[in-house]
């Protein structure tokens, strides 16, 4: 998943604010400091801010663009670079298998139980050893009825002819390979190489309504009106709706009916931190109820501490905590054999070439 949602109230303030957080980018560690490795615009300034003065813990706050990088970097330091990293499920199942992880110290973790049960034992840490959630996103349509004659309830209802180059989506090739996968009655994981290229042909239909692939604020065209419908991440999902509440734009949000993809993010502490303790302090920081509101409410993604949703402001709540019926729709999108998803990338390939959109 690419992160990028800012809460739409606070952007400008805490875009203004972020300067001397990015200027630790660097710093030396003397023992008393968390490095802290994820991508930007992850933590309200008030929480790091806090978390510096209540510990006397400086934060070095390092960010990475793609998992894939933060990878790397973590094996060429075999983990010792880095105090506390936040990132994606399916690569963390890979951090974990490498043994670039370190167990936690739950002992020092003393606001864990306040972790919703829905998030725990995850595939890539079924025994909870490594990980804590910090937030989760799903699949999810958004689109603005005023501009489209249908009503939009899945994903096979944007192959409809009347979204003729009026959809947008994300460019993550999981997600809307998965979609044409879903819409077959196919799992978002199957290895079945003749599912997923009939999952390629359906998804091929798709590509004469594609207007847009980016991953970065999707949700400014649609707001913009240049889009009529998109499939966006959850930050920029809850960045469209908490816009269209704001300005009366009676933007719909829809949970596919075909099936949900589900990731959650976490923080792990790598095998070889510098400074563990700091990383459990600020783990155990974040975990605080009223923290992870905040912490939520700024992030745009759902709430994975239960304790925390009473606090969140009931404005935000239905796009940050999980409606009833949702998890029994929902699956993993779980990492898969590279036979797979060779035939994964061949297939967006294709799609985006007829989209029209091959440099994406």
């Amino acid at each position: 998943m690419k992160r990028n949602g800012l809460n739409f109230f606070r952007r400008a303030l805490l875009l203004a604010l972020a300067i001397p957080f990015a200027l630790l980018t660097g710093c030396k560690d003397d023992g008393n400091s968390l490095t802290l490795f994820t991508w930007d615009e992850m933590f309200p300034q008030e929480i790091l801010e806090g978390f510096e003065k209540e510990t006397g813990i400086r934060i070095n706050y390092v960010n990475f663009d793609a998992d894939e990088v933060m990878l790397t970097k973590l094996e060429n330091s075999n983990g010792a670079d880095y105090d506390l990293v936040i990132a994606d499920d399916y690569i963390i199942d890979t951090v974990i298998s490498k043994g670039l992880a370190q167990k936690l110290n739950k002992q020092k973790l003393p606001n864990y139980g306040n972790i919703n049960p829905v998030y725990l034992k995850p595939f890539y840490d079924p025994t909870d050893e490594y990980t804590v959630p910090y937030g989760a996103g799903v699949q999810t349509i958004v689109y603005d009825p005023a501009r489209v004659n249908i009503k939009i309830s899945g994903y096979g209802d944007l192959f409809d002819p009347s979204l003729a180059n009026r959809v947008a989506i994300i460019a993550n090739y999981r997600v809307i390979n998965g979609m044409a996968l879903k819409i077959l009655g196919q799992s978002y994981n199957t290895e079945d190489l003749s599912a997923i290229r009939s999952a390629g042909d359906k998804l091929l239909s798709l590509a004469p309504n594609i207007r847009l692939i980016k991953d970065d604020h999707l949700e400014d065209e649609l707001i913009s009106g240049e889009v009529s419908a998109a499939v966006m991440y959850t930050s920029e999902v809850t960045a469209a709706m908490t816009t269209s509440i704001e300005k009366n734009l009676g933007f719909e949000m829809v949970f596919p009916k075909e099936g949900i993809g589900f990731g959650p993010m976490a923080g792990f502490i790598p095998s070889k931190a510098p400074n563990p303790d700091a990383a459990h302090a600020f783990l155990n920081y974040i975990l605080d109820p009223e923290r992870g509101a905040l912490c939520f409410e700024y992030l745009g993604y759902y709430s994975t501490y239960a304790a925390s949703d009473p606090y969140i402001d009931p404005e935000f709540k239905p796009l940050l905590t999980l409606p009833a019926g949702f998890i029994e729709n929902m699956e993993n999108i779980k990492p898969i054999g590279e036979e797979a998803d060779q035939e994964h990338l061949r297939i967006w390939t294709a799609f985006k070439a007829a989209a029209g959109k091959s440099d994406n």
